[in-house]
């Protein structure tokens, strides 16, 4: 029977997936807001997907559960992907893993998920610190008792009912993802024993038993449960995988998002672990109650007036989603079911039931009772536009926040507050009084909020330092909400100083006599002050002036300010600090703040301290070398080349199109220059001529997708490896072979020894060329442990009378961590030919 009715279902899902056309009257656009408010009471299910990275949701099937059946939904994901790549801008580190943690917010509203990370702050050991192929270094770097610590945590503070880790724990994957999953897999049963980390019973929490979880499979066969996920969802004019996707474009700076059509799409789920009987069903939900219906029904015999009350109540919850979309109609009823469902909740915490029975039943009482008021708040029309007069705050600053209301419905709403949440030891007072909202009317709240001298500063990790409660009545039942300000409210240092370069090179081959060094101070403060701005240096370096003043008139106000710098010139190699301070009405302030602004995450910042990285070392150069470079928008490796005397021009496309490119001696790309320049691939032709005709080109790494040809990007066939997983080193130790030590890619300008290849951080190289042109020449071989050896790691071919030189190598990496040997090596690369 099952066999007939597949090729049935595949017709009628195919129909499912297209619009209604044709219809005689055009259809009233879906209120989607209020559709996703009242969805969710449909079902008491609660749903967690585990994993490493931002990114790692499985987005198209929780659009499903949340948007197309009502789940509440969450994504929880380990680290902040600090150690990943930006294709949106040059951040990198703590400022990407900024960027990646509030896109992860921002896509998961379009799917109706909530995204947490268990790392907590830019200083965390849950920390992205690179591709990692196990989950014993994993878990080593992390800190695996912390990590399994935050992990049962947070299942037992969420409570889901299913689990679902996104990878499988096998070795074609990421070390991060494998270790999620195996400490998913743990948690399953340990999140329920009373003696696993007990101190969390203590602080209040409950044990938890996950009712079931699931790994996701590759296909049918090896699946417990098989579901098809890529129906049409009218209200939002597309299918749930396609909701995915456009969740997924707000992962911008890893590239995501692609257009699909609409298809029929299957999720195949394995069973992996049950705390409860499915009756040999083998559907995602079997053994777990959907609604209060059916848990009406794990309640004992003896109950029968709170089974009865349960079966009310969620009739009282299809009642509010079966008066959508009448909004006034949903209002009303979402009221009465919300006092049912308070009165409800009163008579469990009462009733003699089993322990873990009643934890479940209060638990998803609470779920409702979030969700009931959401209902009412969406539903009754209220406008709230909450905002602070100045959304950058100093310490024992005074500043107005105004909650401007309108009631555009249709019911009076008593009783109305808007009540400002602020920190610990921050004053917010108003003399506005609870009132009735009249239907078109307005009220303008304004508070005047104190922020105290011992204030803590922002982080771009916390939680907003200001919020709005607002709170009204209709009839006897009560609604709270909580509205975030418009903005980020952040609490910064008087002042941020800003130093460039942020990192200096002291060549001891050549020390130079003055290095120049500009701080930018800005000032945060309101109205005008100033600042008196130093350098301190170390021992035996000189700096002048030895301090300045700078004055400001107003709030944001930038100044700058021009020291020089004399390094000794008997300077030993090593690494040195210097650091800026300026001291305003007699406090001293250190921090740069960086300002992380993007349209689709908004604006945020990231403090740390003002200081210069400064290593010395010995860089030879050829006097005369003349580079050009291509800039990809994604590392700064021509500035810090620059800063440390190379002669370095950066090209604009008038440059690749029409200029004169025999002028350099050597042409370098960016690293996935051919994603970003759209003229380089455009003139690409030009830069292999430029070759052919005596130039040496080299080539940073690319990925496969970045608008890189295996046939014609390279003068010869160069393929790029590909899954990445296979072909990378991410052993920064691992070993490196030199394979022609007598060639002058290593001897000259700088002999380049085994010292050069330590200290090297993150990995030695990804996307290592997975095949090649014979005309190619190798030049080094590493490999992870345990692994066999890649040696495409410097490729280079004669071309014409010119020579062209690919490196996977992550030099920008260690050239802009100030490691030496990632700029000796690199000088070397680019001047080959010179010699």
């Amino acid at each position: 029977m099952k066999k007939i009715l597949v090729p049935l279902l595949s017709l009628l899902l195919v129909f499912s997936l297209l619009p209604l056309a044709g219809s005689a009257t055009k259809k009233e656009k879906p209120n989607v807001e209020l559709w996703n408010a009242v969805k969710p009471l449909e079902t008491t299910v609660t749903f967690l997907n585990s994993g490493a990275h931002p990114d790692d949701e499985r987005s198209d099937f929780l659009a499903y559960l949340s948007r197309g059946l009502g789940v509440k939904t969450s994504s929880l994901i380990a680290n902040r992907g600090e150690g990943g790549q930006n294709e949106i801008g040059d951040e990198l580190d703590n400022a990407l893993g900024i960027i990646r943690s509030r896109e992860m917010i921002e896509a998961a509203k379009i799917t109706g998920v909530k995204a947490y990370h268990l790392s907590e702050t830019t200083s965390d050991p849950i920390y992205d610190f690179g591709f990692s192929k196990t989950p014993e270094e994993t878990l080593e770097k992390w800190g695996e008792e912390l990590t399994y610590e935050r992990l049962i945590r947070f299942i037992r503070t969420y409570q889901p009912d299913i689990l679902m880790p996104s990878f499988q724990n096998d070795d074609t994957q990421h070390g991060h993802h494998r270790t999620m999953t195996i400490l998913s897999e743990r948690a399953f049963k340990d999140a329920a024993d009373p003696s696993v980390f007990p101190q969390q019973l203590k602080q209040g929490l409950s044990v938890w038993q996950v009712k079931k979880l699931y790994l996701p499979v590759s296909s049918a066969d090896k699946a417990t449960t098989s579901i098809e996920i890529g129906t049409y969802d009218p209200i939002y004019g597309m299918t749930y995988p396609q909701l995915g996707e456009q969740s997924r474009y707000l992962h911008k700076s890893q590239g995501m998002g692609s257009d699909i059509p609409a298809a029929p799409r299957q999720v195949h789920l394995d069973l992996k672990q049950s705390a409860v009987d499915t009756k040999g069903q083998s559907d995602l939900f079997a053994g777990v109650p959907y609604n209060f219906t059916e848990w009406a029904d794990k309640l004992p015999v003896s109950a029968s007036k709170l089974k009865s009350d349960f079966k009310n109540v969620q009739r009282d919850l299809n009642t509010v989603v079966a008066a959508y979309p009448n909004d006034q109609r949903v209002f009303t009823t979402s009221q009465t079911a919300l006092s049912h469902v308070r009165s409800l909740t009163s008579q469990i915490k009462k009733a003699k039931l089993n322990s873990e029975l009643k934890n479940d039943l209060l638990h998803k009482l609470s779920l409702k009772e979030e969700q009931l008021q959401n209902v009412s708040y969406v539903s009754s029309g209220l406008y709230v536009q909450a905002k602070s007069v100045s959304a950058i705050l100093t310490k024992g600053q005074n500043t107005n926040v105004t909650v401007t209301v309108k009631n555009t419905g249709k019911q009076t709403l008593k009783k109305f507050s808007a009540k400002l949440n602020v920190p610990k030891g921050w004053k917010a007072k108003t003399k506005s009084k609870a009132i009735n909202l009249a239907p078109n009317k307005s009220e303008t709240i304004t508070y005047q909020v104190n922020v105290p001298k011992d204030a803590s500063y922002y982080h771009a990790y916390d939680k907003s330092a200001i919020t709005t409660n607002i709170s009204y009545e209709s009839g006897k039942t009560k609604t709270t909400i909580t509205e975030e300000l418009e903005g980020t409210i952040a609490v910064l240092p008087d002042v941020g100083l800003t130093l460039s370069p942020e990192d200096i090179v002291v060549n001891t081959a050549d020390v130079q006599e003055e290095i120049p060094v500009t701080v930018t101070v800005k000032n945060y403060t309101e109205g005008k002050t100033s600042a008196n701005v130093a350098l301190k240096t170390p021992k035996n370096w000189k700096v002048s002036p030895t301090k300045a003043t700078v004055s400001f008139n107003e709030k944001s106000e930038e100044k700058q300010v021009k020291f020089t710098l004399i390094p000794p010139k008997t300077i030993q190699n090593g690494e040195y600090q210097l650091k800026a301070e300026a001291t305003v009405n007699g406090k001293t302030f250190d921090s740069t703040i960086q300002e992380i602004s993007y349209d689709h995450i908004g604006t945020f910042y990231y403090q740390y301290p003002a200081a210069i990285n400064t290593v010395a070392f010995e860089l030879l150069m050829p006097a005369s070398l003349k580079v050009g470079y291509i800039e990809s928008g994604f590392d700064k490796v021509a500035d810090y080349l620059s800063n440390a005397g190379l002669n370095i021009t950066k090209l604009t496309a008038d440059d690749l199109a029409l200029g004169d490119l025999s002028q350099y001696d050597t042409i370098v790309t960016g690293i996935r220059a051919y994603l970003s320049r759209e003229d380089l691939k455009t003139n690409n032709a030009r830069l292999l001529q430029y070759v052919e005709n005596g130039g040496h080109l080299v080539v940073q790494y690319h990925k496969p997708g970045d608008g890189w040809d295996a046939l014609t990007t390279a003068p010869y066939p160069l393929t790029i490896g590909n899954p990445s997983i296979r072909w990378r080193v991410t052993d920064e130790k691992a070993t490196v072979n030199v394979l022609k030590p007598e060639s002058a890619l290593f001897n000259y300008p700088n002999k380049i020894t085994t010292d050069d290849w330590n200290n090297w951080v993150q990995e030695r190289g990804l996307y290592f060329p997975m095949k090649w042109d014979e005309r190619f020449e190798t030049f080094i071989s590493m490999a992870d442990p345990n692994e066999e050896p890649f040696d495409g790691g410097i490729l280079m071919a004669n071309y014409g009378k010119g020579t062209y030189l690919y490196t996977n190598l992550v030099l920008y990496r260690q050239i802009q961590s100030q490691v030496p040997g990632g700029y000796r090596i690199m000088t070397n690369l680019i001047s080959y030919g010179a010699q």
